[in-house]
């Protein structure tokens, strides 16, 4: 061993260590991402399920009703349209990846009368 490879593979854990780091760190963005966009369609669907109830009172009735129930999961109504008697509904959640990182997901459901 020559004294030029004295404390290679000090050098070399610690780069494998980093790897291993990053590694973790984009599994932990990937997985909130995938977690905000659950928490997005599980918004718009309950805001469209609960906006669908109260569609024969009118537009602003039941988009009023399905802000509640998105604001009360943890989103913010984009947009609210009644279609016939069906309600359609967009949502955005914020999701934060990582630390000082800021991202929006989005989603949109449709609820209405079951016809038979």
């Amino acid at each position: 061993m020559s004294h030029r490879d004295r404390g290679a593979a000090s050098i070399f854990v610690l780069a494998v260590g980093l790897v291993f780091v990053g590694g973790g760190v984009a599994g932990a963005a990937v997985g909130a991402a995938r977690v905000g966009r659950h928490e997005a369609r599980t918004a718009a669907d309950l805001g469209a399920l609960a906006g669908a109830m109260r569609a024969v009172e009118g537009r602003q009735v039941a988009c009023a009703r399905a802000a509640e129930l998105v604001a009360a999961n943890g989103g913010r109504l984009t947009a609210c349209r009644l279609e016939g008697r069906d309600i359609v509904v967009a949502v955005e959640t914020v999701v934060r990846p990582l630390p000082g990182l800021e991202r929006h997901a989005s989603a949109v459901a449709r609820a209405g009368p079951v016809l038979r």
